[in-house]
């Protein structure tokens, strides 16, 4: 059985890097450095001395965190034991085993962007369950106000899997999570906690149902909730009202948010409470679908390529830049370079089935109808035939 490199992540987040951000410095993809963390499999010699200088580590550090030590297994198991004598016995739960459920939620975060949501479900919805179930029997304060916070993260993840794995379709139950974590983060004034849940809720209005005004009204909701506590939050939010206003065609409002986002971005420091949301691409990759919105697709191609490939990813949010530069390239009548991408995309979302991934590639290949017949398209169609029958 695979044994979890915790120290190897908890590493990585002390650093400031979100899983994303560190695959693209070390040039793999996040699901690599998610299957390390996992202890599913191990970095490659040649790459280790790269994994030490970004961690800032000796030789022996490195090798004690790819190793971990048998005593370390003894650890983990007295967590187990503790949490499941904490579920038999709900009003004894203490702090020390809240932080370990939390722990879990958080590594289950971390492996998002590069696993098929669908397979992270059951475990997410065992977290939740086993929250709500000790907050329910908790007596101490401040080990209630802790699984509370629990809540909100577990809930948000349900929120997020469950939108995902339904290929962006289920708005109602995903919103109905998001909606219990935020209201259970203002229950202990967590503005960190509460954003991140309207933050989550604005990305259903705007690439779900598609409604530009309250996904606007969400996102500036959640860059209010957020200001001053998380520059990564507020830079995110001010990221999607961008896209709200270039889905409303105001460019210069867009571009507006798209320079308050980025000053954010500058502004992050050391103390950033959720450093591991953030990645050096994230602007680009939403300014370029800001440009395609606004139908400047030479302005949304010169960006989305900036980091459509900057690292050997087969990851979510890669597979939707992807898509998107396929699209620029056909409202330019570039057929050739459209397919590519198109390719590309298919090539991402194989792996991971990112609802976003699929729902860009779908309505690509929609916008490449007028051209079926030319046998670099009829390939494409092809291939995605394929793929939906595998699935």
């Amino acid at each position: 059985m695979a044994k979890p490199r915790k120290g190897l992540a908890a590493r990585r987040m002390a650093m400031g890097y979100s899983q994303e951000s560190f695959a693209e410095l070390l040039g793999v993809t996040p699901g690599t450095v998610g299957r390390w963390e996992q202890g599913r499999s191990k970095p490659e010699v040649w790459l280790q001395p790269r994994l030490r200088k970004a961690l800032t580590l000796s030789v022996q550090e490195l090798v004690d965190l790819l190793n971990p030590q048998a005593e370390s297994t003894a650890a983990d198991t007295a967590d187990t034991d503790r949490l499941e004598r904490a579920l038999a016995n709900p009003s004894r739960v203490d702090l020390v085993t809240v932080a370990e459920l939390r722990q879990r939620i958080a590594l289950l975060g971390l492996r998002y962007d590069g696993e098929r949501s669908a397979g992270l479900l059951a475990e997410a919805g065992q977290a939740l369950g086993q929250t709500r179930l000790l907050r329910e029997h908790a007596s101490e304060y401040r080990v209630k106000r802790d699984l509370l916070a629990a809540e909100a993260e577990a809930s948000t993840l349900m929120g997020q899997f469950v939108w995902d794995a339904s290929q962006r379709r289920d708005h109602g139950t995903a919103k109905k999570h998001f909606t219990t974590a935020a209201d259970a983060a203002r229950k202990i004034s967590d503005p960190v906690l509460e954003a991140v849940a309207l933050l989550r809720t604005s990305y259903v209005e705007l690439y779900g149902t598609e409604n530009a005004a309250e996904g606007l009204v969400l996102t500036e909701r959640a860059a209010d909730v957020a200001r001053g506590h998380s520059d990564v939050l507020t830079g995110l939010a001010e990221l999607h009202a961008a896209e709200a206003r270039a889905m409303a065609g105001e460019r210069a409002a867009c571009e507006r948010s798209l320079e308050r986002a980025q000053d954010h971005f500058g502004r992050i420091s050391a103390d950033e409470p959720v450093a591991e949301m953030f990645s050096e691409t994230q602007h680009d990759r939403l300014a370029g679908s800001c440009y395609l919105r606004l139908n400047d697709a030479p302005r949304a191609q010169s960006t989305l390529e900036r980091v459509a490939y900057q690292a050997p990813s087969r990851s979510k949010s890669r597979s939707i830049v992807l898509a998107n530069l396929s699209l620029a390239h056909i409202q330019q009548r570039e057929l050739d370079l459209a397919a590519a991408a198109l390719h590309s995309a298919i090539d991402c979302v194989e792996t991971t089935w990112g609802g976003g991934g699929l729902k860009v590639i779908f309505g690509a290949a929609g916008e490449l109808r007028p051209w079926r017949k030319e046998p670099v398209v009829d390939q494409v169609y092809d291939r995605l035939f394929t793929m939906m029958a595998a699935s």
